[in-house]
């Protein structure tokens, strides 16, 4: 990592999560002087402040959806990790307005009160849900991307990014851990449609991805890693033969509230102005203003040419055997 966090103090909102103890421990091995973690979670709080007994680390009881807690926070913060949102699928479709609250407003609060304290960076967690959406999380999702673009051509000293991916592996709530509670509960393997594919990266490609926007990302940019998928049926043979249970029950339940077929990263639109580099795909933001006679007279050459999205069903797939080291690999973290 080549950009300076040395002697800066840095912000993660939703931080007691995966992703934020994952990138806690860099940013300390990158002499920050100060890791907030903010959340509202005062139990994880408590077993991460008892984990890491370290004076480098401060945490702020505060909900996104408060302006005041977010601004106690705030104060003197040099660059901002937003991870904090809702992301269960079907919780979010029964309680959609939850969702809006917290990834939409919530953003809204975080990235004000950013750009009024002068912060230097955000960068703006999202997921493949957030493109097509069909599902209250994703919308709210597609909704806090938008809100973020809109504050990035009016925030000035503060550079506002996005980073999308999909299922992180071993993040708290994914099919990986859920798997793992259900053989050691002795419970059968439920899959909704075997035939339903997915993209998958680690936790470590995860923090990579944002810390290569924080990094290279341009004010308003979207940048997206490039991904393998795979089928739910190859994710649960691998699954099956890492864990050396061949015959293990596997129960199929149908598709649950919310869920799609396959997920995108980019959209067709967005695939048109997306900018290839190599192990990433960069979208910069429109940067045309409200008038409307560009978007009646004026509009982009070259869209017929785009007929499909960067999606987990056309993008290359993981290898059975990839995939068996993969899981492999993270039973032995487990």
């Amino acid at each position: 990592m080549l950009f300076n966090l040395n002697k800066s103090t840095v912000l993660i909102t939703g931080g007691t999560g995966s992703f934020g103890e994952a990138v806690t421990n860099i940013l300390l091995s990158q002499g920050v002087n100060e890791v907030r973690i903010f959340s509202r979670d005062e139990k994880k709080q408590d077993e991460l402040r008892k984990k890491y007994s370290n004076s480098k680390i401060s945490f702020y009881i505060g909900d996104v959806r408060d302006k005041e807690s977010i601004n106690d926070a705030m104060n003197n913060v040099d660059y901002v990790f937003h991870a904090a949102a809702l992301k269960q699928v079907p919780s979010c479709e029964f309680f959609p307005l939850e969702a809006m609250k917290t990834n939409v407003i919530g953003t809204s609060n975080v990235l004000d009160v950013a750009i009024a304290n002068k912060v230097k960076k955000v960068i703006c967690l999202s997921t493949d849900k957030a493109v097509y959406p069909i599902n209250a999380m994703g919308q709210s999702k597609a909704l806090m991307e938008k809100v973020a673009l809109a504050k990035s051509r009016t925030s000035k000293g503060t550079q506002i990014c996005i980073t999308r991916y999909g299922n992180v592996l071993a993040s708290r709530g994914s099919v990986f851990p859920v798997f793992l509670e259900k053989v050691r509960g002795g419970l059968p393997l439920t899959v909704t449609d075997d035939e339903m594919t997915r993209f998958i990266m680690t936790l470590e490609e995860a923090v990579n991805l944002v810390l290569y926007a924080f990094e290279s990302g341009i004010n308003g940019d979207t940048l997206v890693q490039k991904s393998k998928s795979v089928s739910m049926k190859i994710f649960i043979d691998a699954f099956k033969i890492a864990l050396n249970i061949p015959d293990y029950s596997v129960e199929k339940i149908g598709i649950r509230h919310g869920e799609k077929k396959y997920e995108a990263l980019l959209g067709e639109e967005e695939l048109l102005r997306a900018v290839d580099l190599e192990k990433f795909y960069r979208v910069p933001i429109d940067s045309r203003g409200l008038n409307y006679e560009q978007y009646m007279e004026e509009g982009i050459a070259g869209l017929a040419e785009i007929n499909e999205s960067y999606n987990s069903n056309n993008a290359e797939r993981m290898d059975l055997q990839d995939l068996v080291d993969l899981f492999k690999q993270e039973l032995t973290i487990t």
